[in-house]
């Protein structure tokens, strides 16, 4: 993509359309991970006649095959994939715009190290602050379970949205967040300098 800009940077929409893109193909191949994971961590929650009882990913893996379908697998996809591509988003855009205006602010005499390590913090921060409300929703519609009436919860992520603001309020989205920064803060910083 540089050389379509004559060797200049990616623009912040060519950044994030490229990390829009991974996000979503990824977090679309790798769903019916994510879903095992999700129904396993959140059994427990459920009441006692409700719980899957997987005993693990194989398990959980051949007991929705079995028992939903095999395209079962994929429930939750849009969700999930919208997550990953707003993750994607939030971290590399963040990233790369935060070295770029230290870089200018700074310049080149200030340690490069310094300023990866700073553009990463933020980036941390931002990933973790703009992907949470989806990760919310993800996890919402891929955990739910029809009630006795045979409907679930949530028709999708609208719904979700919907229902989540009426019951929590805009900020319920962010419920969690130190949590989640905790998981999710270091994994950036990480990814973002050995990259």
């Amino acid at each position: 993509m540089k050389k379509k800009n004559g060797g200049a940077n990616l623009s912040v929409g060519q950044k994030a359309g490229a990390a829009m893109f991974a996000g979503a193909v990824g977090a679309g191949i790798g769903n019916p991970c994510d879903l095992a994971l999700v129904r396993i961590q959140s059994d427990a929650t459920l009441p006692v006649d409700q719980r899957r009882n997987y005993k693990g990913v194989v398990d959980a893996f051949m007991s929705i095959v079995k028992n939903e379908g095999v395209l079962s697998l994929w429930k939750g996809a849009l969700p999930t994939m919208v997550r990953a591509s707003v993750l994607n988003t939030c971290m590399f855009v963040t990233n790369d715009t935060a070295v770029e205006v230290a870089t200018a602010a700074m310049g080149e005499s200030t340690g490069k190290n310094t300023i990866l390590i700073g553009a990463a913090c933020i980036s941390s921060i931002a990933t973790s602050v703009g992907s949470l409300p989806f990760d919310n929703i993800k996890t919402k519609i891929q955990k739910q379970k029809a009630g006795p009436d045979g409907v679930l919860p949530y028709k999708g992520m609208p719904d979700c949205f919907a229902k989540t603001v009426a019951r929590e309020g805009i900020l319920g989205f962010w419920s969690g967040l130190p949590a989640y920064y905790m998981r999710l803060g270091p994994q950036t910083i990480i990814i973002l300098l050995v990259a």
